[in-house]
């Protein structure tokens, strides 16, 4: 082959190989270029749970995370994440802390409803309304979707400081995974109602229990992060937890807003 084909040839290689590298990059940071302007509207609606009691030391102590819907007094997160009556001693309230930093607005919350089977709560807060997040269709977002969370991830050690992770929908899957043997299964998986979650590429901590996932196109609410009650169906047959980060979509706080006349 002649010096200039072979030359001309290396070229076109070398294009077409730098295109295919870069292209998926230019994609996610064209995609993230959105980011910031998402953050300065969503962070607002970011608010930590807790429960409140004025003699303990401290006397907050945090649970999770949560954001404003509906008419700005109605926070969601995880049912997990807020203690029933039975579990909180005398004098111990559920509060709800707005802002950042060491004297964040302490808001008391009533609980509203829960929804136990995908593990979301319902709260009102007392006081001013606040920023809300809007809220995606309720219709599944594909694979590969750019998406973030913010929330309050180690909250106790890290203070209320909102940290934003961000990351793809790895994969739309069952909460419950059929077993092929036995031994895998226990009562709670064979009773558990059987629906899809989102698997995320990115790592949740504690604290990040309710925190809300949204899209990096629009910052719609697409899920919430919920690891701790979908592992424990989805990772029984494990003997060692992984760390993938599992949300429920958002349809179910679609259903849980109407059905408290909530939109």
């Amino acid at each position: 082959m002649p010096q200039q084909h072979l030359m001309l040839l290396m070229a076109i290689c070398i294009f077409m190989f730098a295109n295919l590298s870069l292209t998926p990059v230019a994609f996610a940071e064209s995609t993230l270029e959105n980011l910031p302007q998402i953050l300065k509207k969503n962070k607002p609606a970011v608010v930590a749970i807790g429960t409140l009691h004025a003699i303990r030391q401290p006397p907050v102590e945090l649970k999770g995370t949560g954001f404003v819907v509906a008419d700005g007094r109605h926070i969601v997160t995880n049912s997990h994440v807020v203690p029933r009556r039975r579990d909180l001693n005398a004098k111990e309230e559920i509060v709800v802390l707005v802002g950042r930093g060491n004297r964040p607005d302490i808001r008391r919350a009533t609980i509203i409803d829960r929804d136990d089977v995908h593990d979301l709560a319902l709260l009102k807060i007392e006081g001013t309304a606040l920023p809300r997040m809007k809220l995606g269709t309720g219709a599944m977002i594909e694979e590969g979707s750019y998406v973030g969370y913010t929330g309050f991830p180690i909250g106790a050690v890290l203070g209320m400081y909102p940290v934003t992770h961000r990351g793809i929908i790895a994969a739309v899957t069952p909460i419950i995974i059929p077993q092929r043997r036995a031994q895998y299964l226990d009562p709670g998986m064979i009773l558990q109602p059987r629906f899809d979650v989102y698997q995320l590429d990115a790592t949740a901590y504690p604290g990040n229990s309710g925190s809300a996932v949204y899209d990096l196109r629009e910052g719609r609410v697409q899920a919430v992060i919920n690891s701790v009650k979908i592992k424990g169906s989805k990772e029984k047959a494990l003997t060692s937890p992984t760390g993938i980060t599992y949300a429920i979509p958002v349809v179910y706080v679609h259903k849980l807003l109407a059905k408290n006349g909530l939109k």
